[in-house]
């Protein structure tokens, strides 16, 4: 394994590390769970092995696709060696059904199929108490990204959409919504951060329960089967 140099960021669900090489970083992923803006705090057993195989398994799958992410290779149980990107202020979401604040904010009942997927652009590191929507203009009132880059960033999250929804459905996961953050490393747009069910939304196909950290927002119980159920699907042991 490199060898591990000083913390440069810590998030709700993982650590990420400097190397001996300016170009990679190593990402740590935690057990520790967070919701509505730290307001909710608490520990979900093995969370972080959980989801350290999940994005490998689900990065590996999107670059048998063609699309690049800033995943190289997972290290051990809970740790993976990353490019080390200039990751972009915002995040995408993409929604597939209604749910969370969506639901909220168009008053559509939740579950409620959408006829084609809504993508939402949101900051990120805010001290607000919702991530603020923004849409193209403020991104480029910022600098924060150009026209061409945004044009990337859709497709690519549109395509990930388009092959995680079959996969998923494969092994009877509905992929609701989720999120996904971008950075520039080499000149190029890659994929980076994380898809877990830290930051996305899993229904189970037949029952519609979740299978994310939805589970903890709610006080549902079976937080950690939930996670573990996602893996072993994808292994397949469904």
């Amino acid at each position: 394994m490199p060898e591990i140099g000083n913390l440069l960021r810590e998030g709700k669900g993982k650590r990420i590390y400097a190397t001996d090489n300016p170009e990679y970083a190593i990402v740590y992923y935690k057990d520790e769970a967070m919701a509505f803006h730290g307001l909710k705090r608490g520990r979900i057993l093995g969370k972080g092995e959980v989801n350290n195989s999940i994005c490998e398994h689900l990065f590996t799958l999107l670059a048998d696709h063609g699309i690049e992410s800033h995943f190289v290779e997972r290290i051990d149980s809970r740790h993976s060696l990353v490019r080390r990107c200039e990751m972009l202020p915002f995040a995408v979401k993409i929604r597939n059904r209604v749910a969370g604040q969506m639901a909220t904010r168009t008053g559509l009942p939740v579950g409620m199929a959408l006829e084609q997927p809504v993508v939402e652009f949101v900051l990120k590191d805010t001290e607000m108490e919702e991530d603020p929507l923004v849409n193209h203009t403020h991104i480029y009132a910022m600098k924060a990204a150009t026209p061409e880059e945004m044009d990337e960033i859709t497709r690519t999250s549109l395509k990930v959409n388009e092959v995680l929804g079959e996969y998923l459905r494969e092994i009877n996961i509905e992929l609701i919504d989720f999120k996904l953050e971008f950075g520039r490393f080499g000149g190029h747009i890659l994929l980076a951060d994380e898809i877990t069910p830290d930051t996305a939304r899993f229904w189970d196909s037949r029952t519609h329960e979740p299978l994310d950290i939805d589970r903890f927002r709610r006080d549902l119980g079976g937080v950690a089967e939930a996670y573990q159920e996602v893996l072993h699907r994808m292994m397949g042991a469904s």
